[in-house]
């Protein structure tokens, strides 16, 4: 309780930024979420009753407009992936600044998938269980074909568009990429595959 008052009371300070509802769990969240209609929602990762992963994934089926970000204490790598996976646009540790946490909300809001750089080497193995190797940074052939679009400006929604997919898969694939690149954000992923020519047309 005192976390999430604090971060209202933090996220109510920034500019163009409104808290229109808080919740105590992830039943909570879905009712808010249905009452209010907002456009990012920040999910905790464990909470009693139904938990984060769980209210994501619901929240994202049902409300799919609706952009969440994961908050947690720890970046444990099967949780990270299970919440990507839900749905959730990011990933960011409570101890987030302010500013990194206006940022990220603006981000997630306009399409783009955040995972915040203290995270990056603790969830490394999150989209793959197999041990750590060059083989790992290799991306799949979808993988590859997202990279591309992604290099090319799409948002998520163009991207699963374009290739025939969910938006959560589309998402999910970003948020792979991102982790097995080793960047932070979108930007930096496609700043990369030009500089290494890690896509190519022969990937559509």
């Amino acid at each position: 309780m005192v976390v999430r008052a604090g971060l209202a009371q933090v996220i109510g300070s920034v500019p163009g930024l409104v808290v229109v509802a808080e919740a105590e769990n992830g039943e909570e969240a879905l009712f808010q979420c249905q009452r209010h209609r907002p456009d990012v929602v920040l999910m905790d990762v464990r909470m009693q009753g139904m938990g984060g992963i769980a209210a994501t994934e619901a929240m994202c089926k049902y409300h799919p407009n609706v952009a969440v970000i994961a908050l947690s204490s720890f970046a444990d790598p099967p949780t990270v992936a299970r919440m990507l996976a839900a749905g959730a646009r990011g990933f960011l540790p409570k101890s987030v600044s302010a500013t990194d946490l206006s940022v990220a909300i603006r981000k997630v809001h306009d399409g783009e998938t955040v995972v915040d750089p203290g995270c990056l080497p603790q969830v490394a193995t999150a989209f793959d269980p197999t041990t750590p190797g060059e083989d790992d940074l290799e991306l799949s052939a979808q993988q590859r074909r997202v990279l591309a679009l992604l290099s090319k400006g799409y948002t998520n929604p163009e991207i699963a568009k374009y290739l025939g997919i969910s938006m959560p898969t589309a998402r999910y694939h970003v948020s792979a990429i991102l982790v097995k690149l080793g960047v932070s954000n979108r930007a930096e992923a496609a700043a990369m595959a030009i500089r290494n020519r890690l896509v190519s047309n022969s990937d559509f």
